[in-house]
């Protein structure tokens, strides 16, 4: 298996937004296992993080944006492309600015700096997601399509048809994504010339001039237009090659403009949070279908990891209610894990039996039995709490303290007769007592509760 990967020290990039036109300062930095892509603006008060994931994209008018609370990031598909495309697992992106730099509006100038900086292999093996069933999005209204299929590695076809004599009809293929580098990462953005001048006139492309941007001149250009993309660039002239598009420009590809929208197609793709084994075929793609598109693999994968444990009652467990009260200070009434079914180094799962003779249940409710959130909250808890004291050589000596509750979700009551079966796995390494877990309850096989947990393992004075 493949081990997940980071960069070997941190990489700054400087430049100016495409579409706020702000000069930015972007520095990568190495990240631990499984912390995934994350984003993080400091120039604000509240320097929050914002992983690079499906449920974030804000908006997809002219690139992609994540957002989160008040924090916004905008066109984040070059970068994302970049790490994805060097199989970067492990990164966090600050930014002093609200969008990377364009630099030369492909991926390269990153994707340089990251192979001559060097990529660091880690201890914990990369965790695919792979297309076992086809997959599709359409918007046939637009004429897109976007298809998975199976397949042993990450492959992407991209098919283009603009309706227009300049362009063409364009395909682009990358058989694997060790391909990246050296066939996609130089292509750059592109845009016609009746959308750049909209652009123009809206402002809504603030850094942008005729190096990092492919203009095709799919319509004549008047004397009035021609002067206004000389001021607006910075030329004394500016005119129309023969095969169509903006001079100070050569084409590296003739299928450019493909090219690019397989490199969008894997930036906005990495949002789904995992890497894909699968073949991603994509027909007139864009930054809504594609982000769309990962939602929807966003939302397998999330369902494929919120699976119900397997539950055998007849099987003995890793630690019974006697055992657990030996690493636990709870006792009854308020000892809520009845016993432990799987423990390792990174997960734990425990089982909590509810029956009527709760005392709970005497006043929540009469006559209509639901077992407090608080409560199934702190069976969790207790169950993680187990997983954080075997961390220790002497638990008994020890307890843990809740610091943080986050992402707390009750999706469905509990009520007597229901088995409890709590998972909970590490979500980053132990460092100095404190604990964090991402914990989902089920009953059966239906998802009840799910929360992320911090608590803080603290030795008790034994004088």
């Amino acid at each position: 298996m493949a081990k997940q990967r980071t960069i070997a020290r941190p990489i700054t990039f400087e430049g100016i937004g495409l579409h706020t036109g702000h000069k930015v300062t972007m520095t990568l930095y190495p990240a631990d296992v499984n912390k995934g892509l994350c984003f993080k603006r400091t120039d604000l008060p509240q320097q929050i993080a914002i992983p690079a994931l499906a449920n974030f994209v804000s908006s997809t008018d002219r690139g992609t944006a994540l957002k989160k609370e008040n924090t916004v990031i905008y066109t984040v598909e070059h970068i994302l492309a970049a790490l994805s495309g060097c199989e970067i697992d492990n990164c966090e992106i600050h930014l002093n600015g609200p969008e990377p730099p364009i630099m030369d509006g492909s991926a390269w100038p990153f994707v340089e700096k990251i192979l001559e900086t060097g990529i660091v292999e880690q201890d914990e093996e990369i965790s695919y997601y792979e297309i076992i069933d086809v997959i599709k999005f359409q918007d046939r209204q637009k004429g897109i399509e976007i298809i998975a299929l199976p397949a042993d590695e990450f492959q992407v076809t991209v098919l283009v048809d603009y309706e227009t004599k300049v362009l063409g009809t364009q395909n682009a293929v990358m058989e694997k994504i060790t391909d990246f580098p050296s066939e996609i990462a130089k292509a750059r953005t592109f845009s016609f010339l009746h959308e750049l001048e909209y652009l123009l006139d809206n402002g809504l492309i603030k850094g942008g001039d005729l190096n990092n941007a492919i203009v095709y001149v799919d319509k004549k250009p008047s004397e009035e237009t021609m002067a206004k993309l000389q001021k607006a660039f910075g030329k004394k002239k500016v005119s129309v090659t023969e095969n169509g598009i903006l001079d100070n420009l050569e084409l590296y590809y003739p299928n450019e403009a493909a090219r690019h929208k397989l490199l969008d197609v894997i930036g906005d793709l990495t949002l789904c949070g995992r890497k894909i084994k699968g073949h991603i075929i994509a027909k007139r793609p864009g930054h809504k279908a594609n982000t769309e598109f990962a939602k929807i693999l966003f939302t397998k994968i999330k369902q494929e990891k919120s699976q119900a444990p397997k539950y055998d009652p007849n099987q003995p467990p890793v630690k019974d209610v006697v055992e657990i009260m030996k690493m636990l200070p709870h006792r009854p009434p308020f000892l809520l894990v009845d016993k432990i079914i799987y423990l390792d180094n990174v997960s734990v799962v425990g089982v909590k039996s509810v029956t009527m003779n709760e005392p709970f249940f005497v006043g929540h409710f009469p006559g209509a039995p639901v077992m407090p959130g608080v409560l199934q909250v702190e069976a969790m808890a207790q169950v993680g709490g187990i997983f954080a004291l075997s961390t220790v050589p002497d638990p008994h000596n020890y307890l843990t303290y809740f610091l943080k509750l986050d992402e707390v979700k009750f999706k469905q009551k509990v009520v007597p007769g229901d088995t409890l079966l709590f998972k909970l796995q590490l979500l980053e390494p132990i460092r100095r007592g404190i604990v964090r877990m991402r914990g989902e309850a089920f009953v059966g096989n239906k998802l009840v509760m799910e929360a992320q947990l911090t608590a803080q393992i603290v030795k008790e004075r034994n004088d």
